[in-house]
Parts: structure tokens; C-alpha cells; sequence
């Protein structure tokens, strides 16, 4: 199951971060999952929220350049190699990670990452063929 996620372009870096948390605090929007990536001018802001429409309109209409794409989120082991498993399973099927950032959420026996694999369709198939537990948008938003 494929998990839609926000990307924000912050133009002044991570300066905006504090406006869009405000934004969407102030609409009673939840972030379920965030990674920052920053430069010298700019920095690219994805998230998970539990309302994807009603953030990116929001956020559209208080000045922000909003995009949306896909990502899998992976309940992998939470032991010494069970990340190093995930990307295993990924090597040896040639999925490539574009990117990946973990989700605050521990049950003591698994932790959740956030994966953008370049075929996303292929990586949920393998790895649930695998055995790896790909979490749905419905799973997480009721985090």
C-alpha cells in the first residue's frame, strides 16, 4: 500500500519551517512523519499528515509550492540488521532507494521507515513477496 506524502519547497530554508507548522496546527492538522532537507537556499520539507488535501490547499493557498508523491512506509525489525534486511531484499532486486527517513513510532519490536523507492509499485510487490509488512495511509494516519 502506497502512502501519499507532502513535499514543500521552503524557499528561505528551513526559516518557513515554524509557518507550516503553524498553518497546519492552526487547522487541525496532524503531522504524522516529517524529513528536512536544507541547502544554503532552499529546503525541501516531506511529510505525512492525516489530511493530505485539506494541507496541500492550505499550504497552496498561504504562499507554498506543494507537491505530492508516494512513498512505502515499512514496519522493519527493530534489532541489529533488520534495516540492513529491508535493503537486502532491495539490492537483490534491483529496487533503488531514492530516499528513506524513519517514523516516530516504536512498538519495541519493529520501527516504521519511510522509503521512496524509484519503482514503488515493483518494491510493495517484492517486498511483500518477501515477507516485509508495507504499512497502508489508513494504518498510519490513525497513528
Amino acid at each position: 500500500m502506497k502512502v501519499e506524502q507532502l513535499a514543500v519547497f521552503l524557499e528561505d530554508g528551513s526559516e518557513r519551517l515554524s509557518d507550516v507548522t503553524a498553518i497546519l496546527a492552526e487547522n487541525g492538522i496532524s503531522i504524522r512523519a516529517l524529513s528536512l532537507a536544507d541547502t544554503a537556499a532552499f529546503a525541501i520539507l516531506r511529510m505525512i499528515v492525516n489530511d493530505n488535501e485539506k494541507a496541500k490547499e492550505i499550504l497552496q493557498g498561504n504562499g507554498f509550492t506543494v507537491g505530492m508523491n508516494e512513498v512505502l512506509v515499512l514496519e522493519v525489525p527493530d534489532k541489529p540488521g533488520g534495516l540492513a534486511s529491508v535493503l537486502d531484499i532491495a539490492k537483490a532486486n534491483n529496487l533503488l532507494v531514492e530516499y528513506m527517513y524513519a517514523f516516530v513510532h516504536k512498538t519495541g519490536e519493529a520501527g516504521l521507515i519511510i522509503f521512496r523507492f524509484s519503482d514503488p509499485d515493483k518494491a510493495m510487490s517484492v517486498l511483500d513477496k518477501e515477507g516485509v509488512r508495507v504499512l497502508s495511509g489508513e494504518d498510519i494516519y490513525a497513528i
